[in-house]
């Protein structure tokens, strides 16, 4: 893609952001995480969406943008971003020889950060049909290929997709935990990596403490226990604001893969 091309689509997710109009919740309702939702201005009506309802999030261009960065003010892509260049440096690794799997891509914020920094190479893999229709809408040409659906199961063409890539490097931001990501889908991830392959995610401090019960906080610390992820970096930030305009405090990981996680480690999963 030109550079002219990537400049046009550039300016027209900006000017989306400019010109929608939402409105929050009013202040003092005090709202779950996974429960906040807007209202917004879309085709000529109002429209109250809610923030885990990704699809239909990502259907309003400039949306989640608008919702989470301008508004919230999210700063895990950066915070990422940052962590994962140092870590790169130190390890005299340049960020052009990484093959990203990108885990709950989106409509590739993530992504977009990375190539700021000089990486080069994405797969994104998202269950909803909408961020891959959206990432290509506001970014198209970020991803060499994307794998729509759960990668624990997937057809097997796209399973072929993803083998077909030589990944050395997985993200996973803002999207671990709620249900959206469960702990086998990201162990089917990490195990696409290579080892001694990069590792960059982030994680609510409620799944990292010992009254986690989504799985994340046992998983962690048997695959560091275990020696199957080397930590590079553990850094509790402010994630973004809630609706509330409380800070939402997550943690930042920048490790190594050491070794694959064992299919025994995996629950079953219902049909």
């Amino acid at each position: 893609m030109t550079q002219a091309l990537t400049e046009t689509y550039a300016t027209a997710l900006l000017d989306a952001i400019e010109s929608l109009e939402i409105a929050l919740p009013a202040p003092g309702d005090r709202l779950e995480q996974d429960e906040e939702w807007v209202v917004v201005h879309t085709k000529g009506t109002w429209k109250k969406v809610r923030l885990h309802d990704y699809a239909d999030v990502f259907q309003v261009q400039g949306l989640y943008e608008k919702w989470v960065y301008d508004i919230f003010g999210c700063r895990s892509p950066h915070k990422v971003a940052r962590h994962l260049m140092s870590a790169l440096r130190k390890a005299s690794v340049k960020p052009e020889a990484l093959t990203v799997l990108d885990l709950g891509a989106g409509n590739g914020y993530v992504a977009d950060v990375l190539s700021q920094h000089g990486v080069e190479r994405f797969v994104g893999a998202d269950i909803y049909p909408e961020a891959a229709t959206a990432a290509d809408r506001d970014r198209p040409g970020l991803y060499e290929d994307f794998v729509v659906g759960d990668i624990t199961r997937l057809e097997p063409e796209q399973q072929s997709t993803l083998e077909s890539h030589d990944f050395n490097c997985l993200t996973c931001v803002a999207a671990l935990g709620f249900g959206d990501i469960p702990p086998e889908v990201f162990i089917e991830a990490y195990n696409h990596v290579a080892d001694g392959g990069w590792v960059a995610f982030t994680i609510k401090t409620d799944f990292t403490s010992e009254k986690d019960k989504s799985g994340f906080s046992r998983l962690i610390r048997r695959m560091v226990r275990k020696g199957l992820m080397s930590v590079e970096v553990r850094e509790p930030f402010t994630h973004r604001k809630s609706t509330d305009g409380e800070d939402l405090v997550y943690e930042a990981f920048i490790g190594r893969k050491q070794g694959s996680v064992p299919s025994e480690w995996l629950p079953e999963r219902e049909e």
